[in-house]
């Protein structure tokens, strides 16, 4: 398998991320013509140059880690067992005398897979106004998108990775969502709901758990549809120790007119139609359980309003770029646009 794991240096930073989704490696080998390693690429190195802007159309060699650690062919399990073990490794490769890759180890084949206890809170409780005629016999998260509901979709790909206790925040036609999940039994799951017998907006439901959660929470807004890693996610919060983190997804707007460049009176150049790059929220968060401390009770309160009482309170805030599939089904375009690019992306 490791072999699935090598790109040359020339590489497209796409076409390494494409390597390394389709590994079960999860990291991509960079070497030369003689199977040297010149250096190692994970999602976290993916991430990171997403935040920077980084053209992905570039070599990979841009970005590539070109000290990673590793082990020789002379050296035992053991070795590498001690070497992730200390320095939190997932993968290792393991060379020859040459320096050439003969094969690679991974933490899963020493360590259990780690389990996961938190619950996720998934907003689901909007009118979805914009939505309109679709949404005036059906909420939203019950829409079908390529054929089934929208927020069956978002439950099964956090079920796919191990998490089993959800929390769906409730409030237009509620009844509805209530009746078609009911306690989440036929996916084996745990579904409570928190009513709101008023809006609340998109932090206000929080006050409504039952109970104290022990460890972080994911939310979600019940429109989004993606193929976010979780996992990565989660482990992403852990190691960065903020108290909350924001997913944030890259978007491109070409502007249509000539920008101008000047000093004072003088013309420096003419831009023609560029291209402008930001992040946006993809509403999709983590949080401590220290945060709902700040959310007050059945009051109206956005996820922007606790960011901010956040970092008033000067809390770590952390950012994690989503590289992977993220759609907002929040008017007709994106609805019918989700609904065409269902089938290639889910199934």
């Amino acid at each position: 398998m490791w072999k699935k794991a090598l790109v040359r240096p020339e590489t497209s930073i796409q076409d390494t991320i494409a390597v390394i989704d389709k590994s079960t490696l999860q990291i991509a080998l960079v070497v030369n013509e003689k199977g040297q390693l010149l250096g190692t690429v994970t999602d976290g190195d993916i991430r990171r140059a997403i935040l920077k802007y980084t053209d992905l159309n570039k070599p990979v060699a841009n970005i590539m880690n070109t000290h990673p650690r590793y082990i020789t062919d002379k050296q035992s399990r053991e070795n590498a067992f001690q070497l992730m073990k200390t320095h939190k490794l997932n993968q290792i490769p393991i060379l020859n005398q040459d320096h050439c890759v003969v094969g690679i180890e991974v933490s899963q084949d020493f360590f259990d897979s780690p389990s996961y206890n938190n619950s996720v809170i998934i907003m689901a409780g909007g009118l979805g106004q914009r939505l309109k005629p679709l949404t005036e016999n059906c909420p939203k998260p019950l829409l079908k998108i390529g054929g089934k509901v929208l927020l069956e979709t978002i439950l099964e790909n956090f079920v796919e990775e191990g998490l089993k206790n959800f929390y769906f925040s409730v409030n237009y036609k509620a009844e509805m969502i209530m009746d078609y999940f009911g306690d989440g039994s036929r996916w084996g799951v745990s579904i409570q709901y928190l009513h709101e017998n008023k809006r609340l907006g998109t932090a206000g439901a929080l006050s409504l758990l039952p109970d104290q959660p022990v460890e972080p929470l994911l939310v979600m807004n019940g429109d989004i549809l993606t193929k976010i890693n979780t996992t990565q996610l989660l482990n992403f919060h852990r190691k960065n120790r903020g108290v909350a983190t924001i997913c944030v997804k890259e978007k491109y707007r070409q502007i249509p007119y000539g920008i101008v460049n000047f000093d004072k009176n003088r013309l420096l150049h003419i831009e023609e139609k560029p291209f402008q790059r930001y992040f946006i929220n993809a509403g999709i968060y983590v949080f401590n359980p220290e945060v709902l401390k700040y959310v007050p009770a059945e009051t109206f309160y956005d996820i922007p309003d606790l960011i901010k009482a956040l970092q008033e309170d000067q809390k770590e805030i952390t950012v994690f770029p989503i590289r992977e599939y993220w759609i907002d089904i929040g008017h007709f375009d994106e609805y019918e646009r989700a609904n065409h690019e269902f089938n290639e992306v889910f199934t």
